[in-house]
């Protein structure tokens, strides 16, 4: 049997193949016929480095860090939920104005059609004149109007509570000669109410102007007076009593002359009632 034989150390690597583990052919050798022993190659071990991997275009997909995913899907959460809010809570109050407005227009019309709501009508019957003279040359007069109102209710099922921070004044040419308060009282349904107030003037300034008009028209027989009157009211309506609202009343009056026997020719007044329904 013939003896193995192992190269020295200096001597040159024999090289050779190997595939899957076996060896290789062995190789005829040149010195002594001996046969060379085969060697293996180890398998290559994967080396560290940096790899380039192509992925097409079509395949990318923008998918957020590990450590991001949490923030991103937080932060899309708090955007979705804010919108949602904001959209619900303007939805709630969109819904809830047309619903009281349609409450309101429904109640409107049940309370047209059932009170059938008038304004009031005023009048004025007679103005008694004192404090004036008009034969001599007085600029400064303190006159006296006793004016009777005529105030009418025409509403059924509507009844009025005359407050207490009224005015009446009386004017001439824009001139204000004398001023005064309404009685407070309540006007039942139906009804009709004639109240006289006194209006009272103190040294008031009359210009020259004035003055001759006054002779000049109490000539004539038509002395044209203004009278504004203001006063607050309440209503009461089914036995509720709403809030106050002013009413305003401009009479344009004619009387013969400036004396306690004065007599109403003409009178003509229009009503302004704020706010609502007259």
């Amino acid at each position: 049997m013939a003896d193995r034989v192992h190269p020295r150390a200096d001597s040159p690597p024999v090289t050779g193949t190997a595939t899957s583990g076996h060896a290789s052919e062995p190789a005829k050798s040149d010195v002594g016929g001996a046969k060379p022993i085969a060697s293996f190659e180890p398998k290559p071990q994967p080396q560290s480095g940096t790899y380039v991997i192509q992925v097409p275009k079509d395949q990318i997909y923008r998918v957020p860090p590990p450590g991001n995913a949490l923030k991103y899907r937080n932060a899309a959460h708090r955007k979705n939920r804010g919108c949602c809010g904001y959209c619900c809570c303007m939805t709630y109050i969109i819904s809830f104005l047309f619903t009281l407005i349609v409450i309101l227009g429904i109640f409107a019309a049940v309370f047209y059609l059932t009170v059938r709501p008038k304004a009031p009508r005023y009048s004025i019957d007679s103005i008694s004149i004192s404090g004036f003279n008009l034969s001599v040359s007085d600029l400064s007069p303190s006159p006296e109007f006793d004016v009777t109102v005529r105030a009418e209710n025409p509403n059924k099922g509507i009844g009025m509570y005359y407050g207490k921070k009224s005015s009446v004044a009386v004017s001439h040419s824009d001139v204000q000669l004398c001023t005064g308060v309404l009685p407070s009282f309540y006007q039942g349904t139906k009804n009709v109410t004639v109240f006289t107030t006194v209006l009272k003037g103190s040294a008031i300034r009359l210009p020259d102007v004035v003055h001759d008009a006054l002779i000049s028209q109490q000539r004539k027989g038509q002395i044209p007076l203004k009278l504004d009157l203001k006063v607050p009211v309440k209503v009461r309506v089914w036995g509720i009593k709403s809030w106050s609202i002013d009413v305003k009343v401009n009479c344009h009056v004619t009387v013969n002359k400036v004396a306690r026997d004065s007599r109403v020719l003409s009178k003509d007044c229009d009503v302004d009632v704020d706010p609502w329904w007259w």
